[in-house]
């Protein structure tokens, strides 16, 4: 993928990385960070798994303004060896793995404008850094996103990353989970964005399913507008468990199959009904 330039690249380094240069960060640009802040710590409350917020608290982000990698950091690294660094936008698939697998979670430095609060066409730093550094002080989760990476710069060889891509899509992005309390986000895709934060859980229009490693890498998904199908994981560890086979078989089974459109359902499906947040009740559901 090209590199997406929205920060001064001049210090860029072989491996995409550049100074997050947080003394330059306007008023208006903290201002939007907390407008976004405070919007989604009050719409996740009690929509999101619980560890998300209290993960929010202890790397002290607050709703004053964009958050210095440096001062995350002194607090990640300590917990879970993770490290954030910046870059100035999209950076190459292998470059991407190659990050995760050391335990780093590139960020862009970017943040959107006023007048984009509601729809960005690409990732900003709220969407990296509020969506997805949280779940890394997880000890589960950490592992599983430096396992992704490990598993990327393996499918970069195979022409498997399109498998891989839908697993990254589905899971870390736009993944559910199921708590004691009812359906939760774990995504960042929804933990960052107000609209798709209800819509995931409240709307009845999209299919939520029961995880399937093999299921979810035959799906395709969207980009542009909310998802027409969400996976559901029991928790971190099965999700943990369920992708830790060597996936070369899988791909080699799956490139025999038809790819499944984003808003199908299959049979053998653990469709599971939801509409107003709370787990109401699961049932086998069959195409006709």
């Amino acid at each position: 993928m090209p590199v997406d330039i929205h920060r001064d690249t001049t210090g860029q380094r072989a491996d995409y990385t550049i100074d997050q240069n947080w003394d330059a960060y306007t008023a208006e640009e903290h201002a939007v960070w907390a407008t976004l802040f405070q919007r989604q710590v009050r719409l996740l409350k009690d929509r999101v798994v619980p560890v998300f917020l209290d993960h929010v608290d202890g790397l002290a982000m607050a709703g004053d303004g964009i958050p210095d990698f440096r001062r995350l950091n002194d607090i990640l690294h300590k917990a879970t060896g993770w490290t954030v660094v910046a870059v100035p936008g999209l950076v190459p698939d292998a470059t991407f793995f190659e990050h995760l697998a050391n335990r780093r979670f590139p960020s862009t430095c970017f943040i959107r404008k006023p007048e984009e609060l509601d729809y960005l066409e690409e990732p900003d730093t709220f969407h990296d850094v509020f969506g997805h550094v949280p779940l890394l002080l997880d000890p589960v989760f950490a592992d599983y996103m430096q396992e992704y990476g490990k598993g990327g710069l393996k499918a970069d060889g195979q022409g498997a990353l399109k498998r891989l891509a839908r697993l990254y899509w589905y899971t870390v992005e736009f993944g559910l989970t199921r708590t004691p309390d009812g359906l939760r986000i774990y995504g960042a895709g929804i933990a960052s964005s107000a609209g798709e934060t209800v819509f995931a859980l409240e709307d009845r229009s999209p299919n939520r399913v029961a995880f399937d490693l093999e299921r979810v890498m035959r799906t395709d998904y969207r980009i542009d507008d909310y998802q027409e199908t969400y996976f559901v994981i029991p928790g971190f560890r099965s999700l943990m468990k369920a992708t830790e086979a060597d996936f070369t078989p899988i791909y080699a089974r799956l490139d025999e199959l038809a790819d499944i459109p984003s808003g199908a359902v299959t049979d053998g499906d653990h469709v599971l009904n939801f509409g107003t947040g709370k787990y109401h009740r699961e049932r086998q559901r069959q195409t006709a």
